[in-house]
């Protein structure tokens, strides 16, 4: 199985939003990073995933198998950590631990006191009474437990603090040294997926407008600053998308060695963040450019 998650032709339509005809391929044994703006469709495609929403036309796939005849088997091996809460407020860690566990083949008792104590995370406090940030490491906890082979995490760090988040990227970095397991993370806070992320896929209005290895990300996008005298029909095609403020323009670009040829040496080349990626990704999309 080269693909822990595949989407083929999916469509799901609501009164003021839809995706579309989606293709989108998740590789085995990496860790993907999902971005976009708040709306752009990740938290749809998400429950899509999870099976909480059915496509209206398309198939959807986990590890190779459909919902419709393996939902018990294909749920036993995913681990879902939410942005917020998803437990009764009045139970503790411990009760909690007792009703999950029988609902999957795998649970490790063992497994799940050694997060408890990692995270220090108390086992007789009602779960109400946890932060933020330790309601979230009690998800983590619960969804390792299972020996889930994907973890599927919907703004895990939306919320916290910059010292809990760096905290919370370790324990995912810890997470997949085994090869075997997938980390599939939504987010639109970029600068949490430098560190971690092979793959980065960008939504944006329901559309995927890229499915790429973060290195190669880095590798090809660059920014481009110059004047704006420099600019006509011809140069503006080498770029994705340009701002212009006060004479002086600032662009993405795909093909840096082109530019360089184009411009010699009346222009400056950047490297662009993958939040600057995403931002005239987005512009273009939204203006109907291509890149």
């Amino acid at each position: 199985m080269e693909n822990v998650i595949e989407f083929h032709d999916v469509s799901k339509e609501f009164k003021a939003f839809s995706i579309d005809n989606i293709d989108l391929e998740i590789k085995q044994g990496y860790t993907t990073g999902f971005i976009g703006s708040n709306g752009s469709g990740k938290s749809t495609m998400i429950k899509l995933m999870m099976n909480l929403l059915q496509p209206d036309k398309g198939k959807v796939s986990i590890f190779g198998l459909d919902y419709a005849s393996h939902e018990k088997e294909i749920k036993d091996r995913i681990g879902f950590v939410y942005d917020s809460n998803i437990f009764y407020g009045s139970l503790n860690l411990k009760d909690i631990s007792k009703i999950v566990a029988p609902a999957y083949k795998q649970w490790d008792n063992k497994q799940f006191n050694e997060y408890v104590n990692q995270f220090e995370l108390p086992l007789n406090k009602s779960i109400k009474n946890f932060s933020k940030g330790m309601q979230m490491k009690a998800s983590i906890a619960i969804a390792l437990s299972h020996n889930a082979e994907l973890i599927i995490m919907d703004e895990p760090t939306a919320g916290l603090d910059p010292t809990f988040r760096r905290e919370l990227l370790d324990i995912f970095q810890e997470v997949m040294v085994n090869e075997d397991r997938s980390i599939f993370f939504s987010t639109h806070t970029t600068s949490d997926l430098d560190r971690f992320a092979d793959y980065i896929v960008l939504v944006d209005k329901g559309e995927i407008l890229f499915n790429r290895r973060s290195d190669e990300l880095q590798e090809q996008y660059a920014l481009v600053k110059g004047s704006t005298d420099l600019l006509d029909r011809d140069t503006e095609a080498h770029f994705i998308n340009i701002e212009r403020s006060q004479g002086v323009f600032q662009a993405l670009t795909k093909d840096v060695a082109k530019v360089q040829t184009v411009f010699d040496n009346h222009i400056v080349i950047e490297k662009a963040s993958l939040d600057e990626i995403m931002f005239y990704m987005k512009a273009a999309h939204r203006h109907g450019l291509n890149d």
